[in-house]
């Protein structure tokens, strides 16, 4: 059976194809063949040692796949062999509040990730994936949709005719553009590309800033708000752009701070959270409840669908990875099954 191995050190150059054992389900296990698999920005992290550096290797990577049940370890009900079902990003993360297990369970490290044909996991952390959705679009729920879904409906609790400010056009940000606008909210998207905004447009965002003509977007967006500020900000730059997304806010809204491209450290005014009741909330993806919550959402709303940049080959995850590394892409990058 193949697999991707994280080999002997830190690095994309140590990634090496190699064959496993075959697996074999345990008492309330499925045995899942993989039918594609969606890459994150958190796996270049962990594969590059910035994540964790202390993570035990060899380690197969990847946190979001699509996979085709293909038996049925005793004791499962509900689940049949030929349905598709999505893992839940934390296997140990089923329902209710966030609690440090949660970061223990997580596919793709510290656990054993889903870049392998074939592979074990516990039927309770599994969803059935919505049926009307290609095996690509949906291996591209588990992380970024939840993370998406969570900020707005769960930690946002957006309600129609709120206003949401997301940065850039990767995957979370986009879903949060489809995701607001099925919740009833007007979406404001940032990128450093009109094109883009123009596809952000027709996917559902109401405006589009440009933070390379528009440096002060924090502002312009409030303004946009009714001067006041957003109500949610999905916040995915990190230190670079915490500052603007401060001055984004309402008094009152929430930040849900979720992606760090632009760095971990930043000098903080706490002034604008203490005198304007910010609310600076952290979002580890969510629970298996959280994706079926979602699941249970698109599956209402077959219109929406997540949106793909490309899809390469099992062999080619390196080329995948550059590619994601590179910011070129619009959506999410994955990997077909072997």
């Amino acid at each position: 059976m193949r697999a991707w191995s994280l080999d002997g050190a830190f690095g994309l150059e140590n990634l090496h194809l190699i064959d496993l054992p075959e697996p074999e389900p345990a008492p309330g296990e499925l045995l899942l063949g993989l039918r594609a698999a969606s890459l994150n920005y958190r796996d270049l992290l962990i594969l590059t040692g910035r994540y964790n550096p202390k993570q035990p290797l060899p380690l197969i990577p990847g946190s979001d796949a699509c996979a085709e049940v293909l038996a049925v370890g005793a004791g499962v009900r509900g689940v049949s062999v030929g349905d598709r079902v999505l893992p839940s990003f934390s296997q140990t993360w089923l329902a209710g509040p966030l609690r440090g297990a949660a970061q223990r369970g997580a596919l793709g490290g510290p656990l054993s990730g889903v870049l392998r044909a074939r592979f074990c996991l516990p039927a309770a952390a599994c969803v059935r994936a919505p049926a009307h959705l290609t095996d690509a679009e949906a291996a591209t729920l588990p992380c970024a949709g939840v993370t998406a879904w969570r900020a707005l409906a769960v930690e946002g609790r957006v309600r129609p005719g709120d206003v949401v400010l997301t940065q850039g056009t990767g995957g979370v940000s986009l879903f949060a553009v489809q995701l607001g606008a099925l919740l009833g909210a007007r979406v404001i998207v940032t990128s450093s590309q009109d094109a883009r905004l123009e596809r952000a447009l027709a996917l559902g965002a109401t405006h589009g800033l440009n933070y390379r003509s528009a440096p002060d977007w924090g502002a312009k967006a409030a303004a946009l708000a009714g001067g006041e500020g957003v109500d949610l900000v999905v916040e995915l730059g990190g230190a670079g752009t915490l500052d603007q997304s401060l001055r984004a806010v309402r008094p009152g809204g929430t930040v849900a701070v979720i992606g760090v491209l632009d760095g971990v450290e930043a000098p903080l005014q706490l002034t604008r959270l203490l005198m304007r009741g910010v609310r600076l909330q952290g979002v580890f993806v969510g629970s298996r409840d959280d994706l079926a919550d979602l699941c249970r959402a698109l599956e209402a709303a077959p219109a929406v669908r997540p949106v793909v940049d490309r899809v390469f080959p099992f062999d080619a995850l390196p080329a995948a990875l550059a590619h994601l590394q590179a910011g070129a892409h619009m959506g999410k990058v994955l990997v077909a099954a072997p």
